[in-house]
């Protein structure tokens, strides 16, 4: 064992508690849910789940998930190329494509790997990336994979800068935009309709990873291309099976058969990494069954979130504007955040705080998020539990 390495971590993590932002892991002894329970403080109400429309312990994804299990067993054993592609992949891949407005869809074990897979897949030496800067850090991860001949990083939604961006490119070049639908730290949504003017006035790709967005936003729940009526007009989605899809794991991306084709043949998170196991295959696709039967747990989260920033507005507080499941509100500095949530977790509101380097200095923040499960009593506990906690650090 190297000692010096085990001492110099062992430093920075010292460091890190006496700055009061070491990050500390709540452990849950029952299913998600819009309340859980916690070891060692019992029932507490989750306010920071990805569980949008409350799927993750509906019966009926439950039970398609123990019938894949039953069925296929626990994993596949291999990569999709070799002997890894069971019939639960591709029947959910055909369900991901009709339900999204695409020609076709691949899946990954998670949206990170999608995304891994599609941005250096689509990237060579004649191609320019434009990416927005608040993205997700698995498109800025998956960007340095990349070798493209250039990157362009523009201020966030700033379309002027995009503009500039795309005029700088070379006759020729391939030009990749890539964007978050709904920025998971912000809760606002890209300018997609410009954005998609300003494609197809320059010959460039959109390419929007809606994790945040895929069950949330759109009238049936389609995401942000649905809620800018631009369903079936985007270039290449990516997204995830665990938000509002279930919860469990898994990504995808969806679009032109070509594109999909081409990521079974060359994308590394594919063909270098076990496939989705298909027990979470049958899951997502029964979750998706049942936001097409029940669309109004998208309309029931629509009132939710705006029924919590109302109540937080009315108690003093500022939350961010936006149309999104996710209501942040910024309290600047990151031992603050913690702080404000451990508060509020001493009340049995369950709500994380993210700091640098999740979000840039002095932007700190108590990030809620809404479930179509939460009932107007669990979301007046919530605002509630926030605006005092907020007097007590003088945050009014």
């Amino acid at each position: 064992m190297n000692q010096r390495l085990v001492d110099d971590l062992s430093e920075e993590l010292g460091r890190l508690k006496a700055a009061g932002t070491y990050k500390s892991f709540n452990t849950l002894t029952s299913p998600m849910d819009a309340v859980v329970r916690m070891e060692g403080r019992g029932d507490v109400l989750v306010m920071s789940s990805n569980n949008y429309l409350g799927l993750a312990s509906h019966p009926e994804v439950v039970a398609a998930g123990i019938g894949g299990l039953q069925a296929y067993g626990a994993g596949t054993a291999s990569v999709r190329f070799i002997c890894g592609t069971f019939q639960p992949h591709l029947e959910l891949e055909s369900e991901l494509a009709g339900f999204l407005r695409t020609e076709a869809a691949t899946t990954y074990v998670s949206c990170w790997n999608a995304n891994e897979a599609v941005i250096p897949s689509l990237t060579d030496s004649n191609t320019v990336i434009l990416s927005d800067a608040l993205n997700h850090a698995s498109i800025i991860d998956s960007i340095r994979l990349s070798q493209p001949a250039r990157k362009v990083i523009y201020p966030h939604s700033d379309l002027a800068q995009l503009e500039a961006g795309l005029r700088s490119c070379d006759p020729g070049q391939r030009k990749l935009i890539i964007t978050d639908g709904v920025f998971s730290m912000e809760g606002d949504l890209a300018r997609l309709p410009e954005i998609v003017d300003l494609a197809r006035r320059f010959d460039a790709v959109v390419v929007v990873d809606d994790s945040h967005g895929c069950g949330v936003l759109g009238k049936t729940g389609r995401g942000v291309a649905e809620h800018f009526g631009l369903l079936g007009e985007i270039d290449i989605l990516t997204g995830t099976l665990g938000k509002a899809l279930g919860g469990a794991a898994g990504g995808y991306v969806a679009g032109p058969k070509a594109v999909c084709d081409m990521l079974t043949q060359r994308s590394r998170p594919q063909l270098f990494s076990n496939a989705l196991p298909p027990t979470v295959a049958c899951s997502a696709r029964a979750a998706i069954r049942v936001l097409l039967n029940e669309p109004e747990r998208v309309s029931r989260l629509r009132e939710n979130s705006a029924v919590l920033r109302d109540l937080l507005r009315a108690g003093g507080l500022n939350p961010l504007e936006g149309d999104s499941a996710i209501v942040p509100v910024i309290v600047g500095d990151t031992a603050l955040a913690i702080r404000m949530s451990k508060l509020l977790l001493d009340s049995g509101v369950f709500v994380t705080g993210f700091g640098f380097p999740v979000v840039p200095e002095g932007t700190a923040r108590i990030r809620f998020q809404v479930s179509a499960a939460h009932t107007r009593a669990h979301l007046e506990q919530a605002a509630a539990a926030a605006v005092t906690a907020a007097g007590t650090l003088g945050l009014l």
